[in-house]
């Protein structure tokens, strides 16, 4: 019969560089890879819309390449360490092999997961496969951990010695007797009533093999001017991988690695520099994990304590507006339609609408971060929480608060020809160039020509962003007062 593991499948839905998944078909006679719809995940904190409908086509991929290896996915809902266990008793399992995950309630559980197979004297294994470098491998020179970008990431990069990325196995040695699994369609992870992911469907190939794909297209088109290229959003210049980042369909060791490569191969300084942005921007994925690894809370309170005296707003109206794309803001509006059509939004252009409702409006964090939480494709909670909070300028290496992104410079900047905000405000198109980022400086025949009715077609501007940032910095003040 030979001896039997488990293989618990959470954020790592692939096949190359998965190191539990090498391992366990190492070592094992028979490999049983299970995905587990976790019932215990907190709530709010349970995958948004955006990511079940990612999820639900991701496995549908994996699927396909494990029983190309000669192994069958098992599906099941449920409490993990019950379904665990009741797996262990069914197959006669000796161990149960993971690639660690960080989020706080993960680590909670996988701890007690691990003690409950201790226990009951079966072997548990996890491994790194989500990450360059654990949390704890970096630390400052007092022992602790960095709390600013820069020295963190120098210091990734002087400790060096990145793992290579493992090769996916041969074959999955199958376990050979029949073990029941839920139907993915039955977890009804995909809209139905009304169905609002075709532009998502248009945008993405969720799965490991769209995961390379992609990244093979940007390694070959964009690397090369990626720092000069990527905050522009009409250019498609980014590398548009953090979706399957979050969800484990390719490694980062490996994209560090390729990188590497072609810095070898090509030694213009040019394209060293194109090249080290883009390792740099893994190594603010990496400084996210690394935050919320070291203070758990992150996704719930400010990690600059004297923010918790901030004078946030609370303003439904104005949050809904915000979120359905009708401030009157061509640039922030284009941005949050973009998120609602496609799941995702331009790292350029996610700074400008977390400035616009955090400065602009008051509006607390949490509430931009629960948003993206729930539409973005790419949703991760370390990412989130961190990018959130740097930019309300509450967290750890945080731009100063008074950093406040102006959207309408902005949108002239990195969108000067308007082509980003036709695409998806299109009610503006016949708008000219230097109008069509503020149409409140349009004249009345200018506004008829162009076929915009404000208030009507399009709505007029929610505030003054000049009158906004003046009360952004006496909140700020008030906040400085009240927390000395």
């Amino acid at each position: 019969m030979g001896k039997t593991a488990i293989l618990w499948l959470r954020q790592d839905l692939r096949l190359k560089d998965n190191p539990a998944l090498y391992h366990a078909c190492a070592a094992f006679d028979h490999v049983i890879p299970v995905y587990i719809l976790d019932d215990e995940t907190p709530g709010r904190w349970r995958p948004g819309a955006a990511s079940r409908w990612w999820l639900h086509h991701s496995l549908k991929s994996l699927t396909a390449s494990m029983e190309a290896k000669g192994a069958k996915l098992v599906l099941r809902r449920g409490k993990v360490a019950a379904v665990i266990a009741a797996l262990v008793e069914e197959t006669g399992a000796v161990a149960v092999y993971w690639n660690r995950c960080y989020e706080p309630y993960a680590v909670q559980r996988d701890q007690n997961l691990k003690q409950q197979l201790k226990d009951d004297g079966v072997a548990a294994e996890s491994f790194n496969a989500s990450l360059l470098f654990e949390p704890w491998e970096i630390q400052n020179q007092s022992g602790s951990y960095f709390k600013v970008f820069t020295p963190f990431w120098r210091a990734c990069v002087k400790k060096g010695d990145v793992a290579a990325p493992l090769d996916e196995p041969a074959a999955i040695p199958a376990y050979n007797k029949a073990l029941t699994s839920d139907s993915l369609e039955n977890w009804q992870l995909l809209p139905t009533k009304p169905d609002w992911s075709g532009g998502m469907q248009a945008r993405w190939t969720p799965g490991e093999q769209g995961a390379l794909g992609r990244f093979g297209s940007f390694i070959q088109h964009h690397l090369h001017h990626y720092k000069e290229r990527r905050d522009f959003p009409a250019g498609g210049a980014t590398s548009d991988l953090s979706p399957h980042n979050h969800f484990g369909e390719i490694s980062p060791r490996m994209m560090w690695h390729a990188v590497q490569h072609h810095m070898e191969e090509n030694t213009r300084e040019s394209f060293r520099k194109n090249a080290e942005h883009f390792l740099s921007e893994i190594g603010w994925r990496e400084f996210s994990y690394y935050l919320l690894y070291h203070f758990p809370e992150l996704p719930e309170k400010a990690f600059n304590a004297r923010f918790d005296a901030f004078p946030w707003v609370e303003d439904e109206a104005a949050l809904k507006r915000w979120q359905q794309g009708k401030t009157g803001f061509p640039i922030v509006d284009a941005a949050m339609r973009e998120l609602w059509q496609t799941g995702v939004m331009h790292n350029r252009l996610r700074m400008i609408v977390a400035s616009f409702l955090t400065k602009d409006l008051l509006i607390p964090w949490q509430e931009g971060q629960a948003w993206f939480w729930e539409t973005l494709v790419d949703a991760d909670l370390a990412a989130n929480a961190a990018s959130w909070q740097w930019v309300a300028g509450c967290g750890a290496d945080a731009a100063p608060y008074f950093r406040i992104f102006n959207p309408i410079l902005q949108s002239r900047k990195f969108d000067p020809e308007g082509e980003y905000i036709r695409k998806y405000v299109p009610e503006l198109a016949k708008l000219p160039d230097h109008l069509v980022h503020a149409p409140w400086e349009a004249s009345a025949g200018e506004l008829a020509m162009a076929g915009v009715e404000p208030g009507k077609n399009y709505p007029t501007r929610m505030v003054d962003h000049a009158q906004a940032k003046d009360r952004a910095m006496v909140a700020y003040h008030a906040m400085k007062e009240r927390a000395s």
